[in-house]
């Protein structure tokens, strides 16, 4: 199942859809709800036409505008939401760019920053109607970050939300080879491994450790948002 959420788009390298899943209560997530990928700046003419059969009308950019969407098709809607704050010199000064690139800093960043995670789930809320997109630019730690909460939200499993996580390596090295860089998978597992831990423990310690709804409730969420989300997502 999880090799079949993997999609194929003309331009992108890490795209996937986000159904499939099964909630702990039972149910299971919609298959065309909601994509994650990398940039989709880069599809070609073929690539967005799969994304609109796809059924996606809303992107969420995470880089908060910062890709280009000069190409992107009529019919689509865009949301920038700058989800990493730099200017908190703080937080990104413990948070090196080594361990940015793991889910090491989950956890802290959902401390840190619930307003900013509450902005781009509400704007997954008021999607109207058809599939949403939601990415950064290599589809990895925003996105990935992103795709935790929603899901941990709507009553997905750590186990699964860790093999969500994973099927991004599957594609790094093809983005990397794409960008002219390494893939750069082996450092990531490298920093997790020093600090004495798993890529699926970290992620299992992330999502045990708040009620993901009750969270997003706290950081402003509405109940009608949240409903909204779980119509949106769940059989």
């Amino acid at each position: 199942m999880n090799a079949e959420r993997q999609l194929f788009w003309d331009g992108c390298f890490n795209t996937r859809d986000l159904g499939g899943l099964r909630t702990e209560d039972g149910r299971n997530t919609k298959w065309g709800a909601v994509v994650r990928s990398d940039d989709p700046a880069g599809l070609t003419g073929d690539g967005w036409a799969s994304l609109l059969r796809h059924g996606v009308r809303t992107i969420v950019d995470l880089t908060g505008g910062e890709s280009s969407t000069a190409r992107r098709p009529a019919g689509l809607t865009g949301v920038a939401v700058q989800l990493d704050d730099h200017a908190d010199s703080e937080f990104w000064t413990r948070w090196d760019n080594a361990l940015s690139c793991t889910p090491l800093y989950y956890r802290a960043f959902l401390d840190r920053f619930p307003r900013k995670v509450a902005e781009v789930l509400t704007a997954i809320a008021e999607a109207g109607p058809g599939g949403v997109l939601v990415h950064c630019s290599s589809g990895r730690d925003r996105t990935g970050l992103i795709s935790l909460v929603l899901l941990a939200a709507v009553g997905v499993g750590a186990a699964d939300i860790a093999a969500d996580y994973a099927l991004t390596h599957v594609r790094r090295a093809e983005l990397c080879a794409a960008a002219g860089l390494p893939d750069d998978t082996p450092r990531v597992h490298s920093s997790i491994a020093e600090h004495g831990t798993s890529e699926p423990e970290v992620i299992a310690d992330v999502v045990g450790s708040r009620d993901m709804a009750a969270y997003l409730r706290s950081a402003g969420v509405t109940e009608e948002h949240l409903a909204a989300l779980r119509d949106r997502m769940l059989t």
